[in-house]
């Protein structure tokens, strides 16, 4: 079965000839006939099944008649991360390589909103965006969705989980209402659903798998670790290093910050490692990516911005350094190795409990146990600090060969109570107890004083009394 009986044009035919693909994917085969026949249609199917392409092969066969007119794209694609957008892009860059007079435009983050402008004033056929930038350019007055005849959702669940569905449903309330919608997702959960039902009229169902499957290619394991960040990561660098047929690999966590700090151990350990998360500028996310599909790294430490759409399709292990917050990210992230029929590895570090119940929400969605690897190759990273139950001194109840003298504070004999001064038995007999301190102290006791007194019983009188006086005569 090759790509002829679709119904899709020869330019395009010929550009699919080109890139080798002779055979279409499931989701492709079931997908391209109904959008070229104008209806609604929801995709539901795992990634690197080749959703991309479901889309892009039929609307370029429907751009091939018109024309766009200044500030009105004739069709929306809306990504929910900018690495996406770009890949529509170049999705459409090399299957639209025959079709001259064709105009795609990238709305998105992180460039100049002029050079986005000058575009939109030509006239585009194809506008991909984010929904953010999308809604500035509308709100700004330099971009009008009136004259949209085709509107493609992409990667609809990770709109959800990134809050981008108030963004969504005040976009599908600008464009026309005899619009047809595309609607492509991995998982349905029921705020997905509520969406398809009330902005898609009567859409064909597309499931060339059940919602939130794992690629049966793709073997998944699990790794015992402790919850400290460093054990974590000794046992990260022993898995790398011990792992079989190891050609490149992604490794995923949740946070941004732990992304940085991952990136620089695996550097400091001599990996060769790149990072991509979302505080990135959009040039310095693009060149790390191109790093990585061209083998000029071997590891790329990312966050859940990676996990989604992402064409990098010859990937051999995938490495959960971080258990992933919900469970549908699992899908996600495994779905970047075992693409087009290769085998991948997949496995996921489980430290402490929290870790534990989240895994079991993932094996309840996936319908199957994930088993946990029975020993790591490698020896353990001697600890860095010595262990709690170690006591660094000596034990209390054992006497200091030295004793320091008391340091007595303002308050002392308060706090605790004088303990006297231990001697030896013959100074304790010498030593008179002290009782009070009036009489610890040495006193002086007064000498009487003896002065020579007459006699008589004048030695109560004064002195001048006694002088003698003379007589005249």
């Amino acid at each position: 079965m090759s790509f002829s009986h679709l119904g899709l044009s020869e330019k395009v035919l010929a550009a699919v000839a080109a890139t080798g693909y002779k055979t279409p994917t499931p989701i492709q085969d079931q997908a391209i006939p109904h959008v070229l026949a104008r209806r609604d249609v929801l995709g539901i199917a795992q990634t690197g099944t080749g959703k991309t392409a479901a889309f892009v092969l039929p609307m370029l066969t429907m751009l091939e008649t018109g024309r766009a007119r200044a500030r009105m794209p004739r069709t929306l694609i809306l990504e929910p991360t900018r690495e996406l957008a770009a890949q529509v892009e170049e999705s459409f860059i090399k299957y639209g390589v025959n079709h001259n007079k064709l105009n795609v435009a990238l709305i998105i983050g992180g460039v100049s909103f002029d050079d986005q402008d000058a575009k939109l004033m030509r006239g585009v056929d194809v506008l991909i965006a984010t929904p953010g930038r999308l809604l500035d350019h509308n709100e700004r007055g330099r971009l009008l969705l009136s004259g949209v005849e085709l509107l493609v959702i992409d990667e609809a669940d990770r709109m959800l989980d990134m809050g981008f569905i108030p963004d969504i449903e005040r976009i599908c309330k600008l464009v026309p209402f005899t619009r047809q919608t595309l609607f492509f997702t991995a998982t349905m959960p029921p705020e997905i659903r509520r969406i398809t039902e009330q902005f898609l009229s009567n859409p064909v169902r597309v499931e060339v798998s059940k919602p939130a499957t794992t690629v049966a290619t793709t073997a998944q394991f699990l790794a015992r670790s402790g919850r400290d960040g460093a054990e974590k990561r000794d046992t990260l660098r022993r898995l790398i290093r011990s792992a079989e047929g190891m050609k490149n690999g992604i490794i995923f966590c949740n946070r941004k910050r732990d992304v940085a700090t991952l990136h620089r151990s695996l550097l400091r350990h001599g990996f060769s490692v790149q990072a991509l998360h979302g505080d990135m500028d959009q040039s310095a996310r693009t060149a790390a990516l191109e790093q990585f599909r061209k083998n000029e790294v071997t590891l790329l430490v990312a966050s859940d911005v990676a996990a989604r759409g992402l064409d990098i399709p010859d990937v051999s292990h995938i490495y959960n350094f971080d258990v992933p917050i919900h469970a549908d990210d699992y899908v996600h992230r495994i779905g970047r190795t075992g693409r087009a029929g290769r085998s991948g590895t997949a496995i996921t570090i489980v430290a402490g409990s929290n870790d534990a119940k989240a895994v079991a929400a993932i094996e309840k969605l996936i319908g199957q146990t994930i088993p946990f690897m029975d020993t790591i190759p490698g020896t353990p990273a001697e600890p860095q600090h010595e262990p709690r139950h170690e006591p660094r001194h000596e034990p209390r109840h054992e006497p200091r060969q030295t004793a320091r003298p008391p340091q007595r504070g303002r308050h002392e004999h308060q706090r605790r109570p004088q303990q006297p001064e231990r001697r030896p038995p013959s100074q304790q007999q010498q030593a008179a107890p002290v009782a009070r301190i009036e009489e610890a102290r040495s006193r002086r006791v007064p000498q009487p004083v003896h002065k020579p007194m007459d006699d008589g019983d004048a030695s109560h009188l004064p002195a001048f009394l006694l002088r003698p006086v003379p007589l005249k005569a």
